[in-house]
């Protein structure tokens, strides 16, 4: 599949995508610009979608779920699910030093595609793809956990008992390099409690696993 397919928006100047997936260390243009207008962009859709589900909620909370949303760790998952790393033009050097993987370099590249968006169609063509990105990620978001990650929730409440942190380890590892699958191990000593989840890279594996051991604890 295409990025542009992956996107679900079809680009009217390809030079445009072709600069967002361009990195510093390539050369110029490169995608610093359009991430700055990305993730303004970004950070008003992922505040109107919560505007409109959460009617109810102080600006306080509201303000710390899109913080959570627009994370570089979110930020991050969802360029993996794009696999983005495999399309982003770097330069050697940061070939050499595993740059195509960083998780900032992937974030980064992914709020420069939203920027480009918004240059070639406009807010709403960058509001609807960004919608399409983040659907099941909004829907999921519970406002008495303030918008925090599985994994923050389940190191927030071993500390809260005064309880080692949870562990994670990788079980598995399925599927070629450009399509795999992580089975991730969530084990929690002291409350006798495990688990596994699975996910396209080992940090949506772990969230995956600490999401089953906070429903296994009840919390």
């Amino acid at each position: 599949m295409s990025l542009e397919a992956a996107l679900g928006y079809t680009f009217r100047e390809p030079r445009l995508l072709r600069e967002a997936l361009t990195h510093r260390s390539f050369g110029v243009p490169h995608n610093e610009r359009l991430e700055f207008i990305g993730d303004g962009v970004l950070n008003c859709v992922v505040a109107l979608a919560l505007y409109e589900r959460f009617p109810e909620l102080p600006e306080g909370q509201l303000s710390r779920m899109r913080a959570n949303l627009v994370s570089q760790p979110a930020l991050h998952s969802l360029a993996q699910r794009l696999d983005i790393s495999h399309h982003i033009r770097i330069g050697e050097g940061e070939e050499k030093s595993g740059g195509r993987e960083r998780p900032s370099m992937l974030a980064d590249a992914l709020e420069a595609i939203f920027g480009a968006i918004l240059l070639d169609s406009g807010f709403e063509a960058a509001r609807t793809t960004i919608n399409r990105l983040y659907v099941q990620r909004i829907a999921q978001v519970n406002p008495q956990e303030g918008g925090k990650d599985a994994k923050t929730r389940l190191q927030e409440l071993m500390q809260s008992k005064r309880l080692p942190l949870p562990t994670y380890s990788v079980d598995r590892v399925d599927g070629e390099a450009h399509a795999q699958m992580f089975t991730v191990r969530c084990k929690i000593v002291h409350e006798n409690q495990e688990a596994t989840g699975r996910g396209p890279s080992r940090r949506a594996a772990e969230q995956m696993a600490a999401t089953a051991v906070l429903n296994k604890l009840g919390a």
